[in-house]
This record gives C-alpha cells, structure tokens and sequence, in this order.
C-alpha cells in the first residue's frame, strides 16, 4: 500500500511538471515581450501572473469548445 502512495505522488509530481512545462513553452511561443520583461526585471511574479493568465485563458477557451 505505500508503495502505491508513492507511485500515484511521484506520477503527480511528473504530471505537474509536464503541465508547467508545456505552458511554459506554450507560454514562450505567445507572449515572448511578457516572459522577456519578467526575466529582465529578474522578478518571477510577473511570470507567474502570465503563466497564470495564458493557463486561463487556455482552459476557458478548452471548456468553449466542450
């Protein structure tokens, strides 16, 4: 049984992890001037706000299309 706890953790975590890289990525390709003012300011919050706002963004436009 622990090991199944452990197994379903670490496939979240890898979940997760794909998931904020993709709309990294995603993030990346769509509003490069918001990502690069966030790395020239060198704040991770206003990243954050974008990354936010563009997953958002793209789940209200998936719950749209459903």
């Amino acid at each position: 049984m622990r090991g199944t706890a452990t197994m379903s953790l670490i496939g979240l975590m890898a979940l997760t992890s794909a998931i904020l890289a993709g709309a990294t990525i995603w993030l990346l390709l769509t509003d490069p001037v918001g990502v690069a003012g966030a790395f020239q300011e060198g704040e991770v919050s206003p990243l954050v706000s974008v990354l936010a706002r563009a997953l958002v963004d793209a789940l209200s436009s998936l719950l749209q299309y459903l």
